[in-house]
């Protein structure tokens, strides 16, 4: 029984790590290549959803760093029930501390994702239809929600490095 409970640890955690190689790395190659804003600039029409210009820009787009969260966030959360520190990561309280102020600081990185970058980005990319304008106002949002992820990004990994190894507050 302690073989595959170990098992399921390692499965969790590995998947955790993967999923949060490919959201966090996402946005930090996107810091990397658009340093600095360039406002949206397109022609202002929609594009065929059946067509090779809506394929090539859903391809763009990297549709799986959204999805990768969601992995993260529930393989983090799964790990912190089978450790049985759910309540107290949740409360901020002794040890678990910086591990649920990690988990916080995801929480709110996943809600960002879901609930400002991505409804403004369908806008940007087309999916959802808009005026040039409101597109152009979707494209400024998007950047900043991406950038606030990538800065929350920085302590959120320290957080859990420091949680699992050493910072134990008690």
């Amino acid at each position: 029984m302690a073989l595959s409970s170990a098992l399921i640890d390692l499965a969790l955690r590995w998947i955790h790590v993967g999923g949060a190689l490919i959201w966090i790395g996402h946005n930090y190659a996107n810091f990397i290549s658009r340093p600095h804003f360039v406002p949206f600039a397109g022609d202002g029409s929609g594009l065929d959803p059946t067509g090779h210009d809506f394929q090539a820009r859903l391809a763009r787009e990297h549709g799986t760093f959204r999805w990768a969260s969601v992995v993260v966030w529930c393989t983090g959360l799964a790990m912190l029930a089978r450790a049985g520190i759910v309540t107290e990561a949740l409360s901020l309280s002794g040890a678990a501390a910086p591990i649920g102020l990690g988990f916080w600081i995801g929480t709110l990185m996943v809600a960002n994702l879901w609930l400002v970058l991505w409804p403004h980005q369908k806008k940007v990319l087309g999916f959802v239809a808009a005026p040039f304008e409101e597109r152009v106002r979707c494209s400024r949002v998007t950047f900043l929600s991406a950038r606030v992820n990538t800065l929350l990004s920085i302590p959120l990994l320290g957080l859990m490095v420091g949680g699992a190894h050493g910072l134990l507050l008690n």
